[in-house]
């Protein structure tokens, strides 16, 4: 009689579920805002608006609505607005925060413009697209700026369309009547 041996094997795999900054780990944006008073630039700063880190960057609904263009034949937005944030009540930017349903910030509107200030950009080249000419802001009141936005909805203080991004300023911005905010935006992968 043969002696036979029964075995037994095990294997183990451990996958991690991938966050969407895994996924979008090369998606990058940055704004560069200055603002300027009687012609001259009194203050200047670079924003990251990447994926949402430390209250500034892409919103979850703005990736979702990439993977919705790019996978899932959503139409596409084709024209995007920058908005401004009022200090004025801030508290805070969130992942979930939509143009529906941003309770942590309002709008800064004192601008001349009758609408959010549109995002004209160029073609892409070099994995980045950009706005050859600054977004400006001509200002015609008083108060003090926390960040920027963009949205695909033009109209101030509007609460429709997709939030694409937020920013906070590293310290808030005082702006009187007769400035110009100027914000040149940048996505690059």
């Amino acid at each position: 009689m043969s002696n036979l041996k029964f075995g037994q094997n095990a294997g183990v795999s451990v996958t991690r579920q991938r966050t969407i900054e895994a996924l979008l780990e090369g998606l990058g944006a940055k704004a560069h805002v200055e603002l300027v008073r009687d012609g001259k630039v009194i203050w200047v700063e670079e924003v990251d608006l990447s994926l949402h880190r430390d209250g500034n960057g892409i919103v979850d609904v703005g990736v979702n609505s990439l993977f919705n263009v790019a996978f899932n034949a959503q139409t596409q937005i084709t024209v995007w607005y920058i908005g401004i944030v009022d200090n004025a009540g801030f508290s805070a930017f969130a992942n979930s925060d939509t143009m529906s349903s941003h309770a942590g910030w309002t709008e800064f509107t004192a601008y001349s413009e009758a609408t959010r200030v549109e995002w004209v950009e160029g073609a892409a080249s070099g994995r980045s697209i950009t706005n050859p000419s600054p977004s400006v802001f001509n200002i015609n009141g008083s108060g003090t700026l926390k960040g920027i936005f963009v949205t695909s909805s033009s109209t101030k203080s509007g609460t429709t369309g997709t939030l694409w991004a937020t920013a906070a300023f590293a310290s808030t911005v005082t702006v009187s009547n007769g400035d110009q905010l100027k914000v040149t935006y940048t996505i690059s992968g």
